[in-house]
């Protein structure tokens, strides 16, 4: 099908394939160890055989093996008697002219036959066993070759192979014994039809246990990024990837020509020569097959036999013979359900469809839409509107096609398939004007619209062109493609130009503010300015409530504090004064969001749920924006004030709510939350599997420039400064310069700060700090504040001796302490901080104080921070051993630092904690035993470092609850329940619960219960 095609497009970068490539790579270490391999590598045309099998070459070349290639050559109906062995052969003999000599000894004339550089051929047919013979001659060949060294022999293009150099294939497989000789051989799967001679021996091969199938599947779209990343040199645009992931189907080589031709600016898309060649094989189709081809390319992504039927014009008989010519050559194939077809490759339908003439396209797409509309029944009746709509636009019939593609838009909207229903709106768009004016006047907005324009004077009015381009706007947002929906919001102003209508500008206005501020391209201060300058003097309406909340979202980013709230409080009035519900739901979870920040913690969580339960409860499009926002929003502000359990569990539900409606950027943002919540509980692996998956699905600028913090804030943890700072130096260009929230400048700061201070770079670290506490802290930014204030005093205690260290360091302590006083701490996880920040202030002054680092461990050890605990622990067994006091009680910290270290992966800490160790001649080996003290039970459960949700699972699992009793009891999921235990059994150092019930009793963790081992022992 493909042919030898030049091409400018391979990527340089071999792109997935581990399996396969596995597999191939130890079965040439076998045969390099003395036992010969055979293997069968079978894939369509493209998928990327030939790519594997080279990378394998250079592997093998690599080790000193010799490799030969040769290749069927398609002449006819068969190939070249013996063609892919004779060039691999001529081949070996120009790499070793000597050693095939001398291998060929005696039997020259007869290998002649597969070589004729040896010499004169015998002459005369081979008869039966006249083939035996050559046959054993060349496996006996090949063997002596491979004698002392390894030989690499590659057999391509097996589906062209003539009878001859199959039965050979099939000898060598059967009989090859002894040698260093690996045997690839290569075929196209799709190719080999029903019919095809090949098909009987790859059924024989498959029963030599001898023999090793490898079958290339597609790449995935992560696997066609890598592709496109290797073709272009850089990252390549989602969307990018998404179009030719989308029409290349995973092809390898689709994916390459459609590489170029989007760099090559082809207006359809496909070069001359891929259309070409996509055609190739169709035209060889018996007429009949190529006029049902065609139908089934303006069809749809599949054809049902009944609508075929109805359009195709042939005989049932006919048809059924056509579809057995078209399957049978692998351009269609039937659907999974057996109800209809489709094509192999997306790309022959679109090659087709592009190379229909005008007349004849919008002609198929009439007798398409004229069949379903006269029977419905003919296709599924969740896509029929879908469907009639696209036929409807591709036969150019306006005054059908307007309607329907606008009823298809309410439905895709309704599936939450925003993109699709932009694209079905920007569809409408452009029938607009070809439309009769009697069809849209008979137009109308649907009931559940989302946006305001459509529903602020009732479902009564006539649709209005404004009404398509706000509808656009949202759904272009809600999908992603910010730039469209800015360029739609644009167009629609062009519009108000001309039309006296101050609330659909003002409507206008708040969505630019929001895109503006998404795309990092400003503040979006302006535009909301301007749009509350368009509603001052109003009647109330929806548009002004709108306005009013938007103004406080903006306050509670940007400028959070009295103000803000008091201006949530008024949109909450104002929204519910005109019956506006959806958008006092939003104002009053900015509410909530700023009453937590302000200080009354439980007030404003509780609104914060109370609004989130009422958002699931209403349901429907009109909720959709709310939805993702307090998503994101909840898991956040629960993060904020140290809750990073519930933080989770928020974010857990929010990715699932997220993902069900097809917002994918929302998505993003929940789990770069979540990843910020269980790295702060230790739970590393999962915080870096959290980050690689919303930078999957990260298409906002924001939303990219905090997976990039996120990644900054692990590599720290584990000791990466280099890595962190470049983490952030990513984040900082994709924030841009025009958006400076405090959230987006105090996090990269700080960790701009100490990835610096670690690299030696003191100077530079102590100007990121002027930098950012030169602005300032608004209020409620103590989760912000309070680290980068304890990493500055860290860093200036850690450059102690250092002599270029001390200048400055007095004006840098006196910032941070004259900082400190203005951020009140009221809550476990600030207070802890602030314990912390008085502890890193006595060590930076040169103060030995152990019974600081013992408050700032008592204040961790509540909050189930892993790496704060053992950092904390870390400095305290310093102190105590600066200090000569308790050097068990150093021991037993620095074991329980160095323990916690290890398991998180902190590099660095590990390190401080050995060093500290060895210098003190400290094992940390086991844990040295203490003086008994009496402790409380919640005592002895924090000093294990266990959550209060640990601590939960814990008495559970010893009165021998399973997870799924645990997660019923205790409101959470199996799946939850079950991590917990695997964290719990890692911190208290046992291999299973049996153990774990058996510690708690030993150590009477829970004397109030009566404790039942797994196996039903009971101890009291």
């Amino acid at each position: 099908m493909l042919g030898t095609v030049e091409t400018k497009s391979v990527s340089p970068v071999f792109v997935g394939r581990d399996g396969e490539l596995t597999v191939l790579t130890d079965a040439l270490a076998r045969a390099a160890a003395g036992e010969p391999q055979a293997l069968l590598v079978g894939g369509e045309a493209g998928v990327g055989k030939t790519r594997l099998i080279e990378e394998l070459i250079s592997r093998a070349c690599r080790d000193s093996a010799v490799v030969a290639v040769g290749g069927c050559v398609e002449i006819g109906g068969d190939g070249l008697p013996f063609a892919p062995f004779s060039a691999a052969l001529r081949g070996l003999r120009r790499l070793l002219p000597e050693e095939i000599a001398s291998a060929a000894e005696g039997q020259e004339g007869e290998l002649a036959r597969i070589l004729p550089e040896l010499g004169p051929s015998a002459g005369g047919a081979l008869g039966e066993h006249g083939t035996a013979s050559l046959f054993e001659l060349t496996v006996r060949l090949l063997e002596r070759l491979a004698a002392d060294r390894t030989v690499v022999l590659v057999l391509e293009d097996l589906h062209w192979a003539d009878a001859s150099t199959r039965h050979l294939l099939a000898y060598l497989f059967r009989t090859l014994r002894r040698g260093r000789l690996l045997v690839i051989a290569s075929y196209r799967a799709d190719d080999v039809h029903r019919r095809h001679p090949l098909r009987p021996l790859l059924a024989e091969l498959d029963r030599l246990r001898t023999v090793t199938r490898v079958e290339l599947s597609r790449f995935n779209r992560a696997e066609v990024r890598g592709q496109l990343r290797g073709i272009f040199g850089d990252e390549p645009d989602p969307q990018r990837v998404d179009e030719i992931f989308g029409r290349s189907d995973g092809n390898a080589f689709f994916v390459e020509e459609l590489a170029v031709a989007v760099e090559s600016g082809c207006r359809s898309g496909l070069t001359d020569s891929l259309r070409d060649l996509l055609l190739v094989r169709v035209e060889t189709l018996p007429e009949n097959a190529q006029r049902v081809a065609r139908i089934v390319a303006e069809g749809g992504a599949r054809v049902e036999f009944p609508l075929l039927l109805a359009v195709a014009q042939l005989s049932e008989d006919d048809l059924i013979e056509a579809l057995r010519a078209a399957v049978g050559a692998n351009i269609l194939l039937t659907t999974a359900d057996g109800d209809g077809y489709r094509f192999r490759h997306s790309l022959v339908r679109e090659a087709i469809s592009d190379d229909l003439l005008p007349g004849e396209r919008s002609r198929l797409n009439r007798r398409l839409a004229e069949a379903l509309e006269a029977d419905p029944s003919l296709v599924r009746g969740d896509e029929c509107t879908t469907r009639l709509a696209g036929y409807w636009y591709h036969a150019h019939d306006a005054a059908k096609a307007l309607p329907v593609v606008l009823l298809a838009s309410v439905e895709a909207r309704r599936r939450y398939a925003h993109a699709e229903q932009l694209r079905l709106l920007e569809r409408a768009m452009e029938l607009w004007d070809a439309a009769p004016e009697d069809v849209r006047a008979c137009l109308r907005p649907p009931d559940d619209a989302e946006v305001y324009p459509l529903t602020a004077e009732g479902a009564s009015h006539p649709l209005r062109y404004l009404d398509l381009l706000a509808e656009a706007t949202v759904a272009a947002r809600s999908s992603g493609d910010r730039e469209r929906a800015l360029a739609l919001s644009k167009k629609a102003m062009r519009v108000l130009e001309k039309v006296d209508d101050p609330l659909r500008a003002a409507w206008f206005w708040t969505q630019r503010s929001r895109l503006v501020q998404e795309l990092t391209r400003g503040d979006g201060w302006d535009e909301l300015a301007t749009a509350q300058d368009l509603v001052l003097g109003l009647p109330p309406s929806a548009v002004h409530a709108s306005v009013l909340s938007d103004v406080a979202s903006w306050g509670a980013l940007h400028r959070p504090g009295p103000n803000s709230l008091a201006a949530a409080d008024r949109a909450v009035e104002y929204a519910r004064l005109v019956g506006a519900k959806n958008i006092e739901l939003n104002a009053r979870h900015t509410r909530g969001w700023l009453t937590t920040e302000s200080g009354s913690i439980e007030e404003g969580l509780a609104e914060m749920y109370a609004v989130r339960d009422r958002v699931l409860e209403l349901g429907g499009d009109g909720t959709l924006a709310m939805l993702g926002r307090i998503s994101i929003n909840l898991p956040s502000t629960l993060e904020g004030v140290g809750r990073s359990e519930e933080a989770v569990a928020a974010a857990e539900l929010g990715i699932t709510l997220c993902h069900q409606r097809g917002m994918s950027d929302k998505e993003a943002w929940v789990r770069v939350n979540l990843s910020e919540s269980l790295f702060a509980l230790g739970r590393w692996a999962e915080a870096r599997s959290a980050i690689d998956e919303a930078a999957q699905i990260a298409h906002a600028p924001k939303a990219r420039a905090l997976v990039a913090v996120r990644r900054a804030m692990l590599a720290l943890g584990h000791g990466d400064a280099a890595e962190a700072e470049s983490q952030v130096t990513l984040a900082r260009a994709v924030f841009g310069p025009h958006d400076p929230q405090p959230q987006h400048v105090i996090s990269p700061a700080r960790l701009a700060m100490v990835s610096a201070a670690r690299q030696g770079r003191l100077a530079e670290a102590r100007a990121e700090f002027e930098q950012v506490v030169a602005q300032g802290f608004p209020p409620g930014m103590q989760r912000y504040a309070l680290p980068l204030l304890c990493s500055a005093a860290g860093m200036e205690a850690d450059a102690r001796g250092l002599p270029e260290a001390d200048a400055g360091r007095e004006a840098i302590l006196a910032t941070v302490r004259d900082h400190a006083k203005r951020l009140p701490a009221i809550v476990p996880i600030w207070q802890a901080y602030d314990l912390l920040l008085e502890a890193e202030l006595a060590r930076a002054d040169g103060i030995v104080a152990p019974k600081f680092w013992a408050r700032a461990v008592a204040a961790f050890e509540a909050l189930g921070r892993p790496y704060e605990l053992a950092d904390t622990r870390h400095r305290w067994a310093a102190d105590l051993l600066a200090a000569s006091a308790d050097r068990e009680q150093a021991a037993a910290l620095l074991v329980q630092a160095h323990t916690a270290a290890k398991r998180l992966g902190a590099g660095l800490l590990v390190e401080q904690t050995e060093l500290l160790a060895g210098r003190a001649r400290i094992s940390l080996a086991t844990t040295p035993r203490l003086a008994p003290a009496p402790v409380s039970e919640a005592d002895a459960l924090g000093s294990l470092g266990l959550t209060p949700r640990e601590q939960d699972v814990l008495r559970r699992v010893a009165e021998g609850r399973s997870n799924r009793q645990i997660a019923e009891e205790l409101y959470i999921s199996p799946k939850t329940a079950s991590v917990h235990v695997s964290n719990i059994l890692a911190k208290l150092g046992v291999s299973g619960r049996t153990e774990a019930a058996a510690m708690t009793h030993r150590l009477h963790l829970f004397d109030d219960l009566e404790l039942t081992h797994p196996q039903g022992v009971s101890a009291k």
